[in-house]
């Protein structure tokens, strides 16, 4: 899947996201080899393990790039050819064994309504399905940013990684205190992009509406991994915990 998308889907994204340029690859019977630009050699050499509020808002421009870039409506089947129908590595799918082990509840019960709420969406993009901050290349200041590590991209809608890349970098207090301030910076960039590439401002409003809605639904799809795989994870937070009730009353008949 990362050739793929290296070889088949990122050229045409270079003006718009900074990701490593794709120099060459090799395939061998039990491998594959991607040879891929040094970005710290091209200045994004910082790695942040947290970042404060302020600071997010570079890599979720960068997000609000690519789901726009690639934003589909009703898409066919068959899409993205290459890559993951659907994107993420916690999607419920791929997950069956850590939602066995699921204590019983709401959750647990309602994991199917949840993945299926994300999947019937009618907006559906290409989601890097591991935007984990440890996956953002910063310059020195934090002005810019790279990604890197596309082995889970795929099909799904942006929020999936909006809320799993805040997770990863701020903390409960930080969420608890900016997470209205950081969903604004996310969708005013995504509607800004969504009108660059030539669409109307009332679709803009749409996406940007139902994802918005959609988005405790993705922080609760997320927390119902976390449950099963590490019930005791730093991340399994009030804060969290909160956000994944409102997704769970969401889908909850």
């Amino acid at each position: 899947v990362e050739m793929d998308w290296y070889k088949n889907w990122s050229r045409d994204t270079q003006h718009l996201i900074r990701i490593p340029n794709f120099l060459s690859s090799l395939k061998q019977e039990s491998a594959a080899y991607l040879l891929l630009e040094d970005l710290d050699a091209s200045g994004f050499h910082v790695r942040c393990a947290s970042l404060e509020s302020h600071q997010a808002s570079t890599a979720l421009h960068w997000l609000a790039s690519l789901h726009a870039h690639y934003l589909v409506i009703t898409p066919n089947v068959d899409w993205p050819k290459g890559l993951w129908p659907q994107g993420t590595y916690w999607h419920l799918a791929t997950r069956p064994d850590e939602w066995q082990a699921m204590a019983e509840g709401q959750l647990k019960r309602s994991a199917q309504r949840l993945d299926d709420a994300i999947r019937a969406c009618p907006y559906q993009t290409l989601v890097h399905g591991d935007a984990k901050v440890a996956n953002f290349c910063f310059n020195e200041d934090l002005s810019d940013v790279a990604a890197v590590d596309f082995q889970y991209i795929g099909r799904g809608i942006g929020v999936q990684d909006v809320a799993y890349f805040l997770g990863s970098c701020l903390s409960e207090a930080q969420l608890e205190a900016d997470i209205d301030y950081l969903l604004d910076i996310y969708f005013s960039e995504l509607a800004r992009c969504i009108i660059a590439r030539g669409e109307s401002p009332d679709l803009a409003e749409s996406v940007t509406q139902e994802w918005y809605r959609l988005f405790p639904v993705a922080w609760a799809d997320f927390h119902r991994f976390i449950m099963g795989w590490c019930p005791t994870h730093h991340k399994n937070t009030s804060f969290s915990q909160r956000i994944t009730q409102v997704g769970l009353d969401q889908v909850t008949p």
